[in-house]
């Protein structure tokens, strides 16, 4: 009778993985996580205002001259949990060097959002709109599944669609690019 209720509960959990982070923010799924809509290529520019979670105001046009990521995510969702670490570490690494993090938080709990962010030390700026999946910047980009890692080079363009994979390289080369 343990045996089936474990299962049972094994189940439930699967199915509620699968329904909050669809297949394509499994580590590993080359789907709608590991590369950008038809609409976002490398080379674009991209319109980003807004005002942070805790009141910054945030224009990506102005961050010129820095490298920055966008950072498409949630606190509910697994996967993007385990690539903070990674992101804490090229942030520590490389912020005094000219680059920043703009978080795009696909949360609907605001207060979720607000401690994990304190906890883990995400001193970075974060959309929080309380859309989740209607999220307004990931319904404009077509973000189907997170988390999703651009990055934008020191001109304001998308440098890769692909940033989960070796972050802090792709970071330090961008930062090493020459501008014209």
């Amino acid at each position: 009778m343990k045996m089936k209720s474990k299962t049972r509960s094994i189940a439930v959990c699967l199915l509620l993985i699968a329904t909050l982070c669809p297949l394509g923010s499994l580590p590993g799924t080359p789907a709608a996580a590991e590369t950008a809509p038809p609409t976002v290529k490398v080379g674009d520019s991209l319109d980003i205002k807004f005002t942070a979670l805790d009141g910054r105001e945030v224009d990506l046009a102005k961050m010129r001259g820095k490298v920055v990521l966008l950072d498409f995510w949630a606190t509910w969702c697994g996967p993007c949990i385990g690539e903070l670490p990674h992101v804490l570490e090229a942030y520590q690494k490389f912020h005094d060097k000219g680059f920043e993090i703009v978080g795009i938080s696909f949360d609907k709990d605001k207060g979720a959002l607000e401690r994990l962010t304190k906890e883990k030390g995400m001193t970075w700026p974060q959309y929080f709109d309380g859309k989740a999946w209607k999220n307004d910047f990931g319904v404009k980009y077509g973000i189907h599944g997170i988390p999703t890692m651009w990055l934008i080079d020191k001109e304001g363009r998308v440098a890769s669609t692909s940033a989960r994979k070796d972050l802090a390289g792709q970071v330090e080369n961008l930062l090493a690019a020459k501008t014209p």
